[in-house]
């Protein structure tokens, strides 16, 4: 019923929007003035009210629920990831959005299986990793310490050296360790963890296979004889951008554009209800409610493929915008993990890539004041993430994540098999929406005023909220 609610007063907004008539629903504010053109009536569409009227955090939640339960990891290229991206397709277009996708190839990558006393570990395989042929590599295992050329004997020649993680970087131990006379290398963690080390071999091309185990597996190989590693190269894969647009109200040439953005892939392993079916769910949210507000700018939702692979999905995106697109960007609002329950992470953040502010900051800042959220917020310099690619072009960014205050810290079940509903906060997501959504319309609202003609409704004033802050 409380939806059905919502949705009689959005559609009575609609009709006093474009035909001009009156509203006589109390769900709908209106704050009422004067013409200074003849005696007609205008009114001012109290925006703020009826986004936070609108906005709800059970039916993010609800998103989160089918990307991460229903459909589960979607890692990059997978047909995971294919489901997900038809899915917020349909949301996108159910909403009345005209949507577009945008594929692109992805880096060839390895995945595989690492198997002990019939038992599958927990792997990571390293990019720059060469792949085992289709029947894999079974071979006696050599513990080599810490991988430096001091640690190897002749004893590792046709083995897979077992090395820990410390003093020196992946990529030498992994040379060393071929030159040695290694047929591959497994790489254990020197810290307890949830998942697999990932040895980042930091673009070093690796002609033997390379993996990442955790702690507690490495010590089970170093008891061991033997181990059957295989690893497949997938090549020729692609990934997919859904881009769901909405034009301003009023028809003008160049209008600005602002960008609501979200990855929604996940990494092998993880659910990725926080890491990102949160943000992509926020943002499907707000574009439900925004979709009969009236603008005075371009907004374009987009959800990113391939983040988790090093931001493949935005880059692509953003480089092939046009010079004139881009000079007709205002702000890229981008989300990321924005939903955890963990009680330490008691910050959003709002990871500028430069550290310094921005509109995005100032216009979210002012937001958190206005809902009363104004502890809620931390400025912060940081990436790893899809704003970085709009940074890039000289796009005002930020990224939205929840941090532990001081140490910077993610949640515990980060890339984890963890990362499910159950570790997620309904009343975070319903903040970040509020503070998000806010200074999204601040941002690209007009204090619209309008009066009756005999061919309907004309725009007769117009003003920007926020001109102080070009």
């Amino acid at each position: 019923m409380k939806r059905i609610k919502k949705s009689v007063a959005v559609l009575a907004l609609t009709a006093l929007i474009f035909t001009g008539g009156t509203v006589s629903n109390p769900n709908v504010e209106l704050v009422s003035g004067k013409s200074q053109v003849g005696e007609a009536s205008i009114s001012t569409i109290d925006m703020d009210r009826l986004f936070l009227k609108h906005f709800d955090a059970e039916n993010v939640y609800s998103h989160i629920y089918h990307l991460s339960e229903n459909i589960g990891p979607r890692v990059t290229g997978s047909a995971e990831e294919k489901a997900a991206a038809a899915y917020l397709k349909r949301e996108f277009r159910k909403n009345l959005y005209r949507v577009t996708e945008q594929e692109f190839s992805i880096p060839d990558r390895l995945r595989g299986t690492l198997t002990l006393d019939g038992e599958d570990v927990p792997i990571t395989a390293a990019t720059g990793s060469a792949p085992t042929n289709n029947e894999g590599l079974t071979a006696g295992l050599f513990d080599a310490g810490f991988g430096a050329p001091e640690d190897f004997t002749d004893e590792v020649e046709g083995k897979i050296a077992v090395i820990s993680r410390g003093n020196t970087t992946f990529a030498e131990k992994a040379t060393n360790a071929v030159a040695a006379g290694a047929v591959g290398v497994i790489i254990y963690n020197n810290i307890d963890s949830l998942v697999p080390l990932n040895p980042n071999l930091a673009g070093t091309e690796i002609k033997v296979p390379v993996v990442g185990v955790k702690k507690e597996d490495g010590a089970r190989l170093l008891e061991q004889s033997e181990v059957t590693l295989q690893l497949e190269a997938l090549t020729n894969q692609t990934s997919t951008n859904i881009i769901a647009t909405r034009k301003p109200l009023i028809s003008k040439p160049n209008p600005g554009i602002v960008y609501i953005t979200a990855h929604y892939d996940s990494v092998p392993g993880a659910p990725g209800a926080n890491d990102n079916a949160s943000g992509t769910a926020t943002m499907l949210e707000m574009a439900r409610v925004l979709k009969f507000l009236p603008i005075d700018k371009e907004v374009r939702f987009i959800a990113f493929g391939a983040e988790e692979i090093g931001l493949v999905g935005a880059r692509e995106y953003v480089k092939q915008l046009s010079d004139r697109e881009i000079e007709r960007s205002v702000a890229n609002f981008n989300m990321d993990m924005v939903g955890t329950k963990w009680e330490r992470a008691s910050k959003l953040f709002v990871n500028v890539t430069d550290g310094e502010p921005n509109i995005v900051w100032e216009t979210s800042q002012n937001a958190a004041k206005k809902r009363g959220y104004e502890d809620e917020l931390l400025l912060s310099q940081g990436g790893s993430s899809d704003h970085v690619a709009f940074h890039e072009v000289g796009i005002p960014s930020a990224n939205f994540i929840r941090r532990e205050p001081g140490t910077g810290a993610l949640e515990p079940w980060y890339h984890t098999p963890l990362d499910t509903v159950e570790n997620i906060s309904v009343d975070r997501l319903q903040v970040a929406g509020e503070i998000v959504g806010q200074a999204v319309i601040d941002t690209i609202k007009k204090d619209f005023r309008w009066k009756k003609t005999n061919g309907g409704m004309m725009k007769v004033e117009d003003e920007d909220i926020y001109t102080d802050l070009k």
